[in-house]
C-alpha cells in the first residue's frame, strides 16, 4: 500500500443537488466540499461527473468554485469510466482519489473499472455516500476487497500535505478545524 502522492487525481462523482438532497449523512456533502476546496487550493487535477444533470441537477455550486480547472464530464453509465479513460491517458498519474454519490452504485462500479485498469484508488468514505447505510457499508467492503484503499478526508489532507512545511498547509488546515 502506498500514500497518496501531490499528483493524485481527484474524481467527484455525481455530487449534484437532488441526490444531495437524498442522503440522510450531511457530512458527506460537506467533507465532498472541503475535499473539492483542498484539491482547488493544490492545484490537483480534478474531474468531475454529472450523471444525467437534465434530471438531477448539476454539480454543488461550492465545488464548481472551489476547481477552477476542473473537467465536467455527463454521463449516463454507471461507471464513469468509459467517459474519462482518455482524459486519464494524458495524465501522468496512477492514482486517483474518488469520492461520490452513490457509493454502492457510481463510486464502487467506478472504482471497480479504475482497478481492473491499473490505478490505485483511494476512496474517501466520509465525502461519499448512498440513501442507505447497508448499500454503503456494503460497497466498503466491497471497494476493499478488490483492491482499494478507504481513507477519510483528513487522512488525504494530510497524505497530501506531507508536512506542516508545506506552504498551503495553514490554508488547507483551516478547512477542517
Amino acid at each position: 500500500m502506498n500514500t497518496i502522492n501531490d499528483d493524485a487525481l481527484v474524481l467527484i462523482i455525481d455530487i449534484q443537488e437532488k441526490l444531495v438532497n437524498m442522503l440522510k449523512d450531511i457530512s458527506v456533502k460537506e467533507n465532498a466540499i472541503k475535499l473539492a476546496k483542498t484539491a482547488g487550493i493544490l492545484g490537483l487535477k480534478t474531474i468531475i461527473t454529472e450523471q444525467y444533470p437534465k434530471g438531477l441537477g448539476s454539480t454543488l455550486q461550492e465545488i464548481k468554485s472551489a476547481i477552477q480547472n476542473a473537467k465536467y464530464i455527463e454521463k449516463t453509465a454507471f461507471s464513469a469510466f468509459e467517459d474519462i479513460k482518455e482524459i486519464l491517458k494524458k495524465e501522468e498519474t496512477k492514482q486517483i482519489i474518488i469520492c461520490g454519490i452513490e457509493t454502492h452504485i457510481c463510486v464502487l462500479q467506478t472504482a471497480f473499472d479504475l482497478i481492473k485498469n491499473g490505478y490505485e484508488v483511494f476512496t474517501v468514505i466520509n465525502a461519499s455516500g448512498s440513501r442507505q447505510d447497508d448499500d454503503k457499508n456494503t460497497a466498503l467492503q466491497r471497494l476493499r476487497h478488490a483492491g482499494c484503499q478507504t481513507v477519510t478526508l483528513e487522512m488525504v489532507i494530510f497524505e497530501l500535505l506531507k508536512s506542516s512545511k508545506h506552504p498551503k498547509f495553514k490554508e488547507v488546515q483551516a478547512l477542517i478545524k
